[in-house]
């Protein structure tokens, strides 16, 4: 059995992952959904979208991707020859893990001709397998660049799918999975939180499930969430995502006095946080880049096919 490093219980952690910054000249790149204490010392926050042109452009030796396992992945396909790191190898993607590549291979073999678009949630042999990547932040705008007259293969959240079919008009085949947290967020709860709160907006998440959205007067990605909460004139905002965003929202907001209130699970559970997310931890951070592990290394071959449509979604982005 392999012991974990022992930390030094007088460690100021905030202080030493800014120093290991410096050593190894690296970046600490964060998503919204991350434990407030990552978050607040990170070099960068963002969504998928964000993130990935980040990894794009960094000049750091060393990237250090406190995130889930396919967004570290996306920063490796765009920088083979730097280290990539991930506090938890084990932060993985309920979206990501619902699409495995021989299903999938199957079932892009039951669509051929089909133009492939694949969610960014999504693993480096899937999207090896797609035509385009988007995120929630650009997929209308690259789905509307897709010539009418070719059939559409949208993977693998079907509740944006659905949504996105309704924002562009196009008619998609949609792989039948969903996140595991938006999933879970209730209608009835909601409402009932909309009654005792009716200053508030209701704002989503299109991974959410339509009976959600449909009572949402915002819909958007993470960052559209927070742009729209700090320019918003409403005091109030129910807040149908993971809320590690709402750390980020309280300061964008200081000073405005605006609350924001998680939307509620369907159960008493704390369901509405991903536990992926969650496993990164700001002791796992120091840990990961004093040690130079876990490492993130992929085959050349699968990197050279996902970075494909990946350049092709930064391009068309």
């Amino acid at each position: 059995m392999v012991t974990a490093p022992r930390i030094d219980p007088t460690l100021d952690l905030f202080d030493a992952i800014e120093g290991l910054k410096r050593d190894l000249n690296a970046v600490v790149l964060a998503h919204f959904y991350q434990d407030p204490d990552i978050q607040d010392v990170a070099d960068f926050i963002g969504d998928s979208l964000q993130l990935a042109r980040e990894a794009a452009r960094t000049e750091a030796d060393v990237i250090v991707f406190c995130g889930v396992h396919f967004m570290a992945e996306t920063a490796k396909i765009l920088n083979p020859d730097r280290l990539v790191l991930l506090p938890d190898l084990k932060a993985g993607c309920s979206l990501a893990d619902g699409c495995p590549a021989p299903a999938f291979r199957r079932f892009l073999d039951r669509h051929p001709d089909h133009f492939v678009v694949s969610y960014v949630n999504c693993s480096a042999e899937v999207k090896a397998m797609s035509d385009v990547i988007v995120t929630s932040s650009n997929a209308k705008t690259i789905i509307d660049r897709i010539p009418p007259e070719r059939p559409i293969v949208f993977a693998p959240d079907q509740h944006l799918g659905r949504y996105l079919i309704q924002q562009t008009g196009r008619d998609m085949v949609l792989w039948p999975g969903a996140c595991q947290v938006h999933e879970i967020f209730s209608e009835k709860r909601i409402l009932q939180l909309k009654t005792r709160h009716p200053e508030a907006e209701i704002i989503a998440h299109p991974e959410c499930e339509a009976a959600v959205l449909r009572h949402a007067d915002h819909i958007g990605s993470t960052r559209s969430l927070l742009e729209h909460v700090v320019a918003s004139p409403a005091s109030a905002f129910i807040v149908a995502t993971e809320p590690g965003i709402i750390h980020q929202m309280e300061r964008r907001t200081e000073g405005q006095n605006k609350r924001f209130i998680p939307a509620p699970p369907d159960s008493s559970c704390a369901c509405n946080e991903c536990p992926h997310m969650r496993l990164n931890t700001l002791e796992k951070l120091y840990l990961s880049m004093r040690l130079r592990s876990p490492r993130l290394e992929m085959p050349a071959d699968l990197i050279e096919k996902a970075r494909v449509p990946i350049d092709r979604m930064l391009e068309w982005s």
